[in-house]
C-alpha cells in the first residue's frame, strides 16, 4: 500500500514526507500556476524533499504532450511520472513514453474500460477518480474493484492509484478493493 499525497503546496509536503509514510506527490500545473508559482520550481522542491514518484501533468494534443513529457523526464530524471488524461491523445502519448520506460499516469479514469485501454498503452498507474464518481451516483469503490479484479485475472501489472479521495475511510476501502496508491 502507497500513500501519495495530491497537493503542490510545498510546506504541506514537507510535513508529511518527514514521517516516513508518504512514498509520492501528484500535482496539477494548473492549481500550481493559480498559486503564482512556477510549476518546475514547485516539482524540483518537490524533488529536492525527497520525493521519489511525482505526477507531472501534461495538456494539449499529442506533440505538445509529448513534446513536454520528454523534457520534464529529461529534467527531472527517475522523480518523474507523466500523468496524462483518458482521451485518445493521451493514451498515444502514453504508449509512446512507455515504449521509452518512462513512468506514466493516466488519469481521469471513470470506468474499467478505460482503465483496460490504459494498461493496453502501457500505464503505470490508472487514476480512477472514486469521489467524483460517487458524486455522480456512481459507485467509485466499485470501479475501483472492477478494475483492480480484471487486472488480477489478467495478470496486468499496471497500479490502481485511487484518487479524489475525501475520507480516510474511502482509502482504507481502496486499498480493501485491491487498489495499491491511494
Amino acid at each position: 500500500m502507497k500513500i501519495f499525497l495530491d497537493t503542490a503546496d510545498t510546506e504541506v509536503i514537507r510535513k508529511y514526507f518527514e514521517t516516513g509514510l508518504v512514498d509520492g506527490v501528484t500535482t496539477n500545473p494548473t492549481l500550481i500556476m493559480k498559486s503564482g508559482r512556477d510549476p518546475e520550481e514547485v516539482y524540483q522542491e518537490i524533488k529536492d524533499i525527497g520525493v521519489k514518484d511525482i505526477s507531472m501533468e501534461v495538456v494539449g494534443n499529442f506533440v505538445e504532450m509529448y513534446t513536454e513529457a520528454s523534457r520534464l523526464s529529461q529534467k527531472f530524471g527517475d522523480v518523474c511520472t507523466v500523468k496524462v488524461p483518458c482521451t485518445r491523445e493521451g493514451l498515444k502519448v502514453c504508449k509512446a513514453l512507455s515504449d521509452e520506460g518512462i513512468r506514466v499516469n493516466v488519469t481521469l479514469i471513470f470506468c474499467a474500460a478505460q482503465a483496460v485501454l490504459a494498461a493496453k498503452a502501457g500505464a503505470t498507474y490508472v487514476s480512477p477518480f472514486v469521489g467524483r464518481l460517487d458524486d455522480q451516483s456512481v459507485a467509485g469503490l466499485e470501479v475501483v474493484r472492477s478494475i483492480t479484479g480484471l487486472y488480477q485475472i489478467h495478470g496486468i501489472r499496471t497500479q490502481v492509484l485511487s484518487a479524489s479521495i475525501r475520507s480516510v475511510q474511502r482509502a482504507i476501502r481502496s486499498w480493501y478493493n485491491g487498489a495499491q496508491v491511494c
